[in-house]
């Protein structure tokens, strides 16, 4: 697999993700649902503590990447839903430092949202893996 980022522009580098990348050479594509702070168990955790949330939707995230064989340098594209930008931002380097130590920098898009399927989640996160 060979990964080539695509920058037109290169505003994005300082932040930690290209504006595209182009994957060539993969012979696995893993979609990721949406990964919250829920347990096992599927119960919801740290209700109202957007960094542990954001921590346990990266554990999930993680758990996810290895059940298919990859990691976090797999991911090419990772989409961030949450209901407090402003919170989110505040405790991004929970995500940027566990994305750094995996010398993963995929496409991301970070979104404010009203709410999430799960009452009291404040984040969610979703990606693309390749290998």
């Amino acid at each position: 697999m060979h990964r080539t980022p695509v920058n037109p522009v290169t505003w994005s580098l300082a932040l930690g993700f290209p504006q595209g990348e182009l994957v060539t050479g993969a012979q696995r594509t893993l979609h990721i649902s949406g990964q919250t702070a829920m347990d096992a168990d599927g119960r919801p955790q740290h209700d109202g503590d957007l960094a542990a949330q954001l921590s346990l939707s990266v554990d999930n995230l993680e758990s996810v990447l290895r059940a298919a064989d990859m990691d976090l340098s797999h991911l090419v594209r990772l989409a961030v839903y949450t209901t407090d930008v402003d919170g989110l931002l505040s405790h991004y380097g929970v995500l940027a430092g566990r994305l750094a130590t995996a010398g993963a920098a995929p496409t991301t898009t970070l979104l404010g949202v009203s709410g999430l399927a799960v009452p009291g989640q404040l984040v969610e996160l979703d990606g693309t893996a390749v290998a």
